[in-house]
């Protein structure tokens, strides 16, 4: 079985894997620290996924925060649980939210948000089974490979 994951640089990993503890919900799996404490790796578990948060390492790997808050990517998670219970968490930790809890055309209830180095996180959970058929009426476009 093959998978994917991900890896997110912070200036602050040690305060990063306290924080998407308490707003997201995920489990520390492995942490790797140097000889003087710094985080040297670490691993986050959420459902069967996983994600890696380290240390900016190169002028190639940085956070937002030193980017001046420019992403290259957005992280997605698919939750089962209540999605507004959910952002009010992550709001709580003190998420930047700059999408509220709003159901889409495919069926998921997203909500998007800035975490405190400015990383983006999608939060989705699936409130309504829509055919393509369905999604292609209510946005006009033409859709291939539905799933």
């Amino acid at each position: 079985m093959a998978k994917m994951s991900s890896a997110l640089f912070y200036q602050d990993p040690r305060a990063a894997l306290a924080w998407l503890q308490k707003a997201f919900g995920f489990e520390l799996t492995m942490l790797l620290e140097d000889a003087d404490g710094n985080v040297a790796h670490s691993q986050l578990s959420f459902g069967d996924s996983m994600v890696m948060i380290g240390s900016e390492w190169s002028e190639d790997h940085k956070s937002p925060k030193s980017l001046g808050g420019k992403n290259t990517q957005t992280v997605s998670l698919q939750i089962d649980d209540d999605i507004d219970a959910h952002c009010a968490r992550a709001k709580a930790a003190g998420a930047e939210i700059y999408a509220e809890p709003e159901t889409q055309f495919y069926g998921d209830r997203t909500y998007r948000c800035r975490d405190p180095e400015g990383h983006i996180w999608n939060v989705a959970q699936t409130v309504a089974v829509v055919t393509r058929e369905e999604a292609e009426a209510a946005t006009g476009l033409k859709i291939t490979g539905w799933i």
